[in-house]
């Protein structure tokens, strides 16, 4: 291993609004070190003010000194200046004992932008230039942001880190911008408060306002609020409110803020199986109008749906693992939930950070096959579309699916059309595929006749990614699959994927987490996945072809660098959220089942997560199953298409032809399966298209008919520029 890589990837971000404070120990109290109208030495920006004016070892004593805020005396100042575009504020204070700050807010009361540093690092940082940027006296803030106190609201709260801090002498520095040279107000009130490990007082208290809960996050929040405080239980499921809160890309979000994204109207219940003993419970909900009828609303940028889940990462202390793997899952071009990391109230109570969550169902949008009705018992109607799961049930519920029959009995569970409405022929004719299937699996021939039931690419897909993260549950539970119609292909497709918290390392029991070996071949430790899993993987045509996909893939959207960078990414869009969550969840330094790893921060254990998917990548490059070069084209599986789709990869051009008798909808999704463009194809045509535009990756094209709107072909095209 590249041990100056290694170290690269371990590097920690700590920008504004992170901190990565140990957190196992509660906070007692809380105390303020700086008020707005303390004592500050402060210099109005008219020329330019020396580059290390926020080093400690600068001397303010020069500068005038008064009590802060500055302004123009509009209600919120206590020492007025002229119209300024600019002023700079130091304030010198005291740590008594640095061991005993847990957590560190800084109030801001502002008009329009600021930027502030303590001890030289920059901690915080709104509405002015960039992360790291020197910003010069004379630049104005981009947008107009009014103050908050004079209006009767609260300042905005954001977490640093105490890393920050040392004990003895501290310099908080400050600027503060206007929007304009003639702006009529100029506000600059900042306070410094922190949270103590113990009883003992070392400096002031909180102003009345304070409350630790006052911030401004990066992520949306969610605020949940059930009917007369009603708990919210594992079925049935309660009506409740919900509102979001999130005011766009690259605007933060405060608990205060008005709901503006979503204000209605919600049916919730706990969801989960074993994740339902944690403390931090994962929710169903469906979004509903005022009569209960569903509501279709496109959620934090997500396609429009009722049916969302809540996922609370507990046991998996990084907070990324299934967002990491949806988002791989989405790099191969096939489906996989969208999602959108959030803070969650529920009546009023903060409960950290969670994962909103496309919830798998049949959806254009979602698992494109088509929909049954009670109408559809025969013909072609009745062959799809169907989305079953190897998964669990414990309770011996009848009616929710099937056990097999065969080796290990596995249970099949309905999804799609759920148990409740698939019909009496529906039932009967999935489980005839499937026992066909699994017939053809138990006969010594199953290696020529597997292609007549699956489709392969996706069955390659799903492997590699399951691969990627070797979680313990992977193929025995919540092992999804679907099947289309006859007419639309008809074979039994694999995934979506779902539910890696046991990934990535994360276990302890059964078999191996480390970053070496093969999750399909977990049946010889005792983990029992239905027989015919290990039996496809064995197949040496498959291992050619998931040798072949495996290099396709690192060579393009599965890149080292580019799943680090994802991660990171996470990490800052999280910010002082990280800390929030683990002052509700205070769980960093202990066991949660069924952690094998137990780091005593969050950098410890999102460096270990790094680590360990750095070591498991390179272990896959090393060992990875087949030759690529021994791949056969199997005619049955991979029969000439109507579309030609030349070059690929690309550098910019894209010619595609289709030998449709039909006009098709092209659609190009990009690299988080988002919809770029849709264009129209007439029948038998061929066109050339502009990509340049585009970042370098993986693209996924999708042709639909047309009259039907049904999904007639998918691709996917590299771009290298």
């Amino acid at each position: 291993m590249n041990y100056n890589r290694l170290l690269i990837i371990m590097s920690t971000i700590l920008l504004c609004g992170i901190s990565f404070a140990g957190l196992s120990q509660g906070i007692d109290h809380w105390e303020t070190i700086v008020y707005h109208d303390d004592n500050w030495n402060y210099k109005i920006g008219v020329a330019d003010i020396p580059l290390n004016w926020i080093e400690e070892d600068f001397d303010a004593s020069l500068w005038s000194t008064a009590p802060g805020g500055f302004g123009y005396g509009d209600g919120d100042d206590n020492t007025i200046i002229d119209d300024v575009i600019s002023v700079f504020m130091i304030r010198e204070f005291e740590v008594l004992d640095r061991e005993a700050i847990l957590r560190v807010l800084l109030h801001a009361d502002y008009d329009d932008g600021f930027v502030a540093y303590v001890n030289g690092v920059e901690v915080a940082r709104k509405n002015l230039g960039l992360i790291g940027q020197r910003v010069p006296y004379d630049e104005t803030t981009p947008h107009y942001s009014e103050a908050a106190q004079v209006e009767g609201l609260l300042p905005i709260g954001i977490s640093i880190s105490p890393h920050v801090l040392k004990i003895g002498s501290n310099k908080l520095a400050i600027q503060v911008h206007n929007h304009t040279a003639t702006s009529s107000d100029l506000s600059s009130n900042f306070y410094l408060s922190v949270g103590l490990s113990d009883d003992t007082i070392f400096y002031r208290e909180t102003p009345e306002w304070f409350n630790e809960s006052v911030f401004e996050s990066n992520l949306p929040i969610l605020k949940v609020i059930t009917t007369n405080d009603e708990e919210i239980n594992d079925e049935p499921r309660i009506d409740a409110h919900l509102g979001v809160i999130y005011n766009g890309e690259e605007m933060t979000n405060s608990p205060f803020d008005k709901f503006n994204h979503y204000d209605g109207a919600i049916s919730i219940e706990i969801r989960g199986t074993s994740s339902q003993s944690y403390d931090k419970k994962g929710y169903g909900f469906e979004t509903q109008n005022a009569d209960g009828t569903n509501n279709n609303v496109g959620l934090l940028g997500m396609p429009e749906e009722n049916d969302w889940i809540l996922h609370g990462p507990y046991s998996d202390k990084s907070l990324l693992r299934n967002s990491l793997t949806y988002h791989i899952g989405n790099l191969t071009g096939r489906y996989a939930p969208r999602t959108q990391l959030c803070e969650l109230y529920i009546n009023d109570k903060y409960e950290g950070i969670y994962l909103l969550t496309e919830k798998i169902k049949e959806d254009r949008n979602r698992v494109d096959i088509a929909k049954l009705t009670q109408d559809d018992n025969e013909g072609d109607e009745l062959t799809g579309g169907y989305i079953i799961k190897v998964d669990r049930n414990d309770q011996n519920i009848p009616g929710l699916g099937w056990n097999s029959g065969f080796p290990d009995n596995k249970f099949f569970a309905f999804v799609e059309p759920k148990a409740d409405d698939i019909t009496g022929a529906q039932a009967t004719y999935i489980k005839e595929y499937m026992f066909d299937f699994e017939s053809n699996m138990a006969a010594s021939d199953y290696a020529s006749v597997y292609t007549d039931y699956i489709d392969v690419e996706s069955l390659v897909d799903y492997f590699l990614v399951t691969e990627i993260g070797k979680h313990i549950d992977a193929y025995k539970l919540s092992f999804y699959m679907y099947k289309d119609k006859d007419s639309k292909g008809g074979k039994l497709h694999f995934g979506p994927l779902w539910d890696f918290n046991f990934g990535y390392g994360n276990f302890d029991f059964d078999c191996s987490p480390d970053y070496f070996g093969w999750a399909y071949e977990f049946p010889d430790c005792g983990s029992w996945h239905p027989f015919w899993a290990r039996q496809l993987i064995d197949i040496p045509n498959i291992q050619h072809l998931s040798n072949c996909r495996w290099q396709e893939l690192r060579s393009g959207p599965l890149q080292t660098d580019s799943l680090m960078n994802f991660i990171d990414e996470k990490v800052l869009e999280m910010g002082g959220a990280i800390d929030r969550n683990f002052d509700r969840w205070q769980i960093l330094g202990e066991y949660v089942w069924a952690n094998d790893f137990i780091g005593m921060n969050y950098e410890e254990e999102l460096n270990f997560l790094k680590i360990w998917l750095f070591n498991r990548l390179e272990w896959l490059d090393a060992n990875m199953l087949g030759d690529c070069d021994q791949y056969v084209t199997n005619t049955k599986q991979y029969s000439k298409s109507p579309f030609s789709i030349y070059p690929n990869p690309t550098n910019g051009t894209l010619n595609i032809s289709s030998g449709q008798k039909e006009t098709m909808v092209l659609e190009f999704y990009g690299l988080a399966n988002e919809l770029i463009r849709s264009e129209r194809m007439l029948a038998n045509s061929s066109a050339s298209y502009d990509v340049l535009g585009l970042p370098d990756g993986m693209y996924t094209l999708i042709f639909r008919s047309e009259a039907t709107q049904q999904v007639v072909h998918r691709d996917r095209v590299v771009l290298l520029k």
